[in-house]
């Protein structure tokens, strides 16, 4: 697996540039110029962490830049996805009866540092819990100080890291919930990312589940 050191500031631009190429500030209906002013105060928050390596192929990323619903819907930017090296675009499943996807949200142990826009750090695709009950996977998450991912930000994982989505190594994203037993994921079908979701008590081989180490937003 190819380890790449990266200067943490241009990875964000690059980041910032991803989303403007999918369509972000269109579909926000801003204006480039102010879909960057949006989000360009959280590059302070990455300067200082000194230079890395990335591997995302590893399933293990530093941070990562989220915008969410609260901007764009899941919708599109779910559809602005694709697995590494296709054009297939991803899409939510039908499984998602109408209305029920905005009632998946952020878990109050979550917390968002904001909104609209903030930076994930520490993130890891989760494969170690492949073939585990979900519920028992968020709790040992939760044991370890971590949390969960949310729909928008495993989208965002996916969009800006479309290689860390592979077969048998797929994720849920217990950090956005319904009120029900339904876990949302994201995973591979029809050569395209797919956000569908998964009952708590049934464990796949295929699926893990994704958590981060901390969030923040700008002051």
């Amino acid at each position: 697996m190819t380890h790449t050191a990266i200067d943490p500031g241009a990875e964000f631009d690059r980041q910032v540039r991803n989303l403007v190429e999918r369509d972000r500030p269109t579909t926000a209906r801003l204006t480039p110029e102010q879909f960057t002013a949006l989000v360009s105060p959280l590059r302070d928050l990455v300067t200082g962490i000194g230079h890395g390596t990335w591997a995302p192929g590893t399933g293990r990323v530093p941070f990562l830049l989220v915008v969410t619903r609260e901007v764009v819907p899941i919708e599109q930017t779910m559809a602005r996805t694709t697995l590494r090296g296709k054009t297939q675009p991803g899409f939510v499943d039908r499984s998602f009866e109408p209305g029920a996807l905005e009632r998946f949200v952020t878990v109050k142990e979550t917390g968002l540092p904001d909104r609209r826009a903030y930076l994930l750090f520490d993130i890891e695709r989760g494969e170690e819990f492949c073939g585990a009950v979900p519920k028992d996977a968020m709790d040992t998450i939760a044991a370890r100080g971590r949390t969960p991912l949310t729909i928008e930000e495993g989208i965002a994982l996916i969009t800006h890291f479309p290689e860390i989505l592979v077969k048998n190594k797929c994720f849920s994203l217990g950090g956005s919930r319904s009120g029900d037993r339904r876990v949302p994921a994201i995973w591979i079908s029809r050569h395209a990312p797919k956000l569908g979701w998964c009952w708590e008590g049934n464990p796949h081989t295929w699926l893990g589940m994704a958590s981060a180490g901390s969030r923040r937003a700008a002051a």
